[in-house]
């Protein structure tokens, strides 16, 4: 049998928890996804699954081989893609993952502009602002902000992401504007607890680091969220750049203290160790790396 359907069940089953879901995946029976994966256990001599009448779960072995098999099928797709059609013939699917903001303002639409120049591509987005395990969801590219201190993974920086304080007009009439950054203690905030210290704010003036405790009536895990706050006059937002492009350049939004240098996180395209890198995943990163550019996020 066919070792390309054996790895191709066995990915979906991991994957999806069940040998339903997985044939369903695949369009095929249940009872063929189920016969593959056994006849890959036959094939390599150990359970890849140990089986309830719910659901399935990897064994070492399964999970062994889930954090290489997806990439195998893969850089196999790829190559079949080089040589039957050459580069211009790129085709599959390439699953993405990114932060929920992040991904809402700017990753959908610039995959929606690398797909209308590849359209032999297809994508699954999936927007979470966790840091998900690649191998285990079967995530061929993630777009992160922060550092990521795990070893199974490469990573290429993109840019950094800055930081601006920002409030409305209104708020601004109502309230005034604060002078310095000690002045923000006394003012409404609205605190981001996305952010690593979400009270704690950080700023850097004349090369030394100025911080400021804040405190507001809204707490929030969205930066849109912030954003949406600070231009209803409820606060002062400290949000990234990509988040108040619109909002800065309709005025809803004024930037405070300009000259200040904002908190700032690396921006990176992550992707497993150990693997090629298919060519269409090389082609989307190169394509983010002049786009982010030109949409101005950073």
């Amino acid at each position: 049998m066919d070792i390309v359907d054996q790895l191709k069940s066995f990915v979906a089953t991991a994957q999806t928890g069940s040998f339903t879901a997985a044939a369903d995946q695949l369009g095929v029976s249940n009872r063929l996804t189920s016969k593959y994966v056994a006849e890959l256990e036959a094939r390599l001599g150990v359970r890849l699954f140990q089986r309830t009448t719910r659901k399935v779960g990897l064994t070492p072995a399964g999970e062994n081989l889930l954090s290489r098999a997806p990439a195998l099928l893969d850089d196999l797709d790829d190559l079949l893609a080089e040589v039957g059609e050459g580069s211009s013939g790129m085709s599959g699917l390439i699953r993405v993952s990114a932060p929920v903001t992040f991904g809402e303002v700017y990753v959908n639409q610039m995959l929606g502009r690398f797909a209308r120049q590849n359209p032999g591509l297809s994508f699954d987005l999936r927007l979470s602002d966790r840091f998900v395990d690649l191998a285990a969801d079967g995530i061929d590219i993630a777009f992160r902000i922060g550092t990521s201190n795990m070893l199974s993974l490469k990573s290429k920086k993109l840019g950094s992401i800055s930081s601006a304080l920002v409030a409305s007009p209104k708020y601004i009439e109502q309230f005034g504007t604060p002078k310095t950054f000690a002045d923000l203690s006394d003012h409404s905030c609205i605190i981001d607890t996305n952010r690593r210290s979400p009270r704690r704010w950080v700023f850097q003036e004349n090369g030394s680091e100025v911080v400021v405790n804040v405190q507001g009536r809204f707490h929030v895990n969205s930066a849109n969220a912030a954003v949406c706050l600070a231009t209803d006059g409820l606060g002062i937002a400290y949000a990234p750049h990509f988040a108040l492009i619109h909002e800065l350049e309709s005025g809803e939004l004024i930037s405070l203290f300009e000259d200040f240098n904002g908190d700032s996180s690396s921006l990176s395209a992550v992707y497993l160790e150990g693997r090629i890198l298919p060519l269409k995943i090389r082609a989307l990163i190169d394509f983010a790396v002049k786009d982010a550019k030109t949409a101005g996020i950073f």
